[in-house]
């Protein structure tokens, strides 16, 4: 075993092996020194503050690749000035290394415009602002949306949402002011659906329910019929109902005289006008305090004329004397006739009797 290591054949292959290795390695490292251009070093350049096209000329006669990049715009500097590089000026690099420059733009990029129609004309000039536009000359225009942004304008063109503009562009904007009232409504009688719709367009109104007699939905067919009518005034946006066919409204007379019975009424201009007449302001009652009652007065009682009792008499004639419990009363009598006689009994012809008391029966006891 030992001996076969040691022939001079496998000694010979050995050697012939190693030496093939070594000279593969030696050329991989003279291949890569080659193409790398190992130790060839040159230093970089300083183009900060040049223009661009200077800095491209200075890297390209040094034998650099060169990257161009824009920055955000930045007035304090020009436009198409370096501002950056990397790598740094004075570091070494080798040639054909790739050094990139940031350039100032020209000008500000350009911004999208917002989506602000119809909003709040205070809520949509905060939102311009914010993108950096700038808000020239505010139009106000008659438009049932009041107070709403209806229209953005750049140089005097319409600008819809989503276009780019440059930054602190000043653009125009129109406002709604609010309806306009009694506008006369145009006739659109005997025009296609077509036109009247372009007519009461331009009017500043607003096309409502559209009735074809066939059922189709075709814009070339004549309008017979139309509500509110011609010459009335209404105000800005109120809707104009249309009525359309293929014949002509002198065809369709009989269907006009039936949608008139419905849509317009007939004022009876025979009886009196209506008399209104003002009615008096109302004032409260004046209410006054209550006034004390009079105390009542006390009577005081009125004295009554003496009562006299006429003589008792007895049965008993032997003694004359009233017995024990045999007491009677007599009816009271008034006198009326002699006032100087005194208290004597009434008689039959001057008295009168009380009627309130009647007299009681006499006890007569005899002994």
């Amino acid at each position: 075993m030992l001996k076969s290591l040691f022939n001079w054949k496998v000694l010979l292959n050995l050697v012939v092996a190693i030496g093939v290795f070594v000279g593969l390695v030696w050329l991989t490292f003279r291949w890569l020194e080659y193409h790398t251009n190992h130790g060839q070093e040159i230093p970089v350049p300083n183009v900060i503050n040049k223009s661009v096209y200077d800095a491209v000329k200075i890297l390209e006669d040094t034998g650099l690749e060169y990257e161009v990049d824009s920055a955000e715009y930045n007035p304090k500097y020009k436009p198409f000035q370096v501002l950056k590089m990397h790598p740094l000026s004075s570091s070494r690099v080798k040639p054909g290394s790739l050094v990139r420059i940031v350039v100032n733009p020209r000008t500000w990029a350009p911004i999208t415009v917002p989506d602000v129609i119809n909003k709040y004309s205070g809520l949509a000039f905060q939102r311009l602002d914010q993108v950096g536009l700038k808000i020239g000359d505010t139009i106000y225009e008659p438009s049932i949306q009041k107070d709403a942004l209806l229209r953005v304008l750049y140089k005097g063109n319409a600008v819809n949402p989503g276009s780019r503009l440059p930054r602190f562009s000043v653009i125009d904007v129109v406002v709604g002011s609010g309806p306009m009232r009694n506008i006369s409504i145009p006739n659109v009688v005997g025009l296609s659906v077509k036109e009247a719709r372009a007519v009461i367009a331009r009017s500043l109104f607003e096309v409502g329910l559209v009735e074809h007699e066939d059922g189709s939905k075709d814009e070339s067919d004549i309008i017979y019929y139309q509500d509110p009518a011609s010459g009335d005034v209404r105000d800005q946006g109120m809707q104009i109902d249309l009525w359309a066919s293929k014949r002509t409204p002198a065809e369709l007379r009989a269907k006009v005289e039936q949608l008139n019975s419905i849509y317009r009424m007939k004022v009876d201009t025979s009886l009196p006008p209506v008399r209104y007449e003002e009615v008096p302001n109302y004032q409260e009652p004046n209410y006054e305090p209550p006034v004390a009652a009079p105390v009542p007065k006390k009577e005081v009682p009125k004295p009554e004329p003496a009562k006299t009792e006429p003589a008792k008499t007895t049965t008993s004639a032997a003694t004359g004397t009233k017995p024990a419990g045999t007491t009677a009363e007599k009816p009271k009598t008034t006198a009326t006739g002699n006032q100087n006689s005194g208290s004597k009994p009434a008689t039959a012809g001057n008295t009168t009797q009380q009627p309130a008391q009647k007299p009681k029966a006499k006890k007569v006891v005899v002994e």
